[in-house]
């Protein structure tokens, strides 16, 4: 059983020794622990550091591209470099190392697929007020549109089982915490959480500059991620929303009309078959996204099933090559 632990890194050559000397190489249920460092663009010494801290693989960036896409890279190296639990941690330091047993116990016996690090972010000091109330407000957001119970869905310290990580497809720019927890609730991935430490805030967060900030790009992400799996149900409610709230206008207009008023509020039977209009198009794009919705749920199994069968070749071609390695040793000696 191999886990390769991904550490997404930008100009962190001063947290990184920190965060790697916390990590635990013999781990009881997996037989080998390698670090991957994604370097997203760092203009310092963060490639040289890790190499000098024994860092096994790097994967590196020239211009940065974000946190989405440095996740999504460490996921495909993980995969091609065969982990079959692959854990996400912050090169900050801000989740405690000697969790991650914690944290990939609940796959190693298969109770879980993917697992999200709780923070408890309540009991943390340097969060502050606003910022709480915001994490415990989106964290139920998203628990309730991906059908989860992940308390603290921000969370950056999570593992995922090979399969898991297999059927994730990142397309977000921003972020992948709410996007790949949306998704897993979508795609039936069963999703744990285990209560983690955090250590002491060694930096501010490069993520994001405010919370408005923060706050605005998540709800895009929420908004979109989710459009993107139900779109029948985003579209219709909406459509019918604005249907009925045009049908009501136009019973208003109706009873000044048999009153004999009607003259003066011809605007509101304008309105009202305006908004039956557009309520009727919402849901009539209702069902052409539902159809595209299903369009891409076929594309995402074939692209699982190809990524499978790849990956089993790269995996076979490895084990070929060290055979073939292995005999020319045993002739030469």
């Amino acid at each position: 059983m191999k886990l390769i632990i991904q550490i997404p890194c930008l100009n962190e050559e001063k947290t990184l020794p920190i965060t790697i000397k916390d990590i635990p190489r013999k781990i009881e249920g997996i037989s080998k622990v390698e670090i991957l460092i994604i370097d997203d663009g760092s203009s310092d010494r963060t490639i040289e550091v890790a190499r000098k801290l024994g860092v096994d693989h790097i994967v590196r960036f020239p211009k940065n591209k974000g946190l989405a896409e440095a996740f999504k890279a460490g996921l495909d190296a993980s995969l091609r470099l065969g982990a079959d639990i692959i854990v996400n941690t912050d090169a900050d330091n801000q989740y405690k190392g000697s969790d991650i047993p914690k944290l990939i116990k609940p796959i190693l016996e298969k109770k879980y697929e993917m697992i999200i690090g709780d923070r408890k972010t309540d009991t943390i000091a340097h969060f502050s007020p606003i910022k709480k109330f915001f994490q415990r407000f989106g964290s139920k957001v998203v628990r309730t549109l991906s059908q989860t119970d992940v308390p603290d869905t921000t969370s950056g310290f999570r593992a995922y089982s090979r399969d898991a990580a297999l059927r994730i497809n990142v397309v977000s720019e921003f972020t992948y915490t709410l996007e790949t927890i949306i998704q897993a609730g979508h795609k039936k991935i069963s999703v744990g959480h285990v209560e983690i430490g955090t250590n002491a805030k060694l930096r501010e967060s490069r993520l994001f500059k405010s919370i408005y900030g923060y706050m605005k790009r998540s709800a895009k992400t929420i908004i979109r991620i989710y459009t993107m799996y139900r779109p029948m149900k985003v579209f219709v409610t909406s459509g019918l929303i604005l249907f009925f709230l045009g049908v009501g206008i136009g019973v208003r207009f109706l009873i000044y009309y048999l009153l004999g008023d009607g003259n003066g509020h011809i605007q509101s039977l304008i309105l009202s078959a305006a908004m039956m209009i557009i309520g009727f198009q919402l849901g009539m794009l209702g069902l052409i996204a539902d159809l595209i919705s299903n369009n891409r749920k076929l594309v995402e199994e074939t692209l699982y099933r190809v990524r499978k069968i790849e990956l089993q070749q790269v995996s076979q071609l490895d084990e070929g090559l060290n055979q073939t390695v292995l005999a020319s040793t045993k002739q030469i000696s």
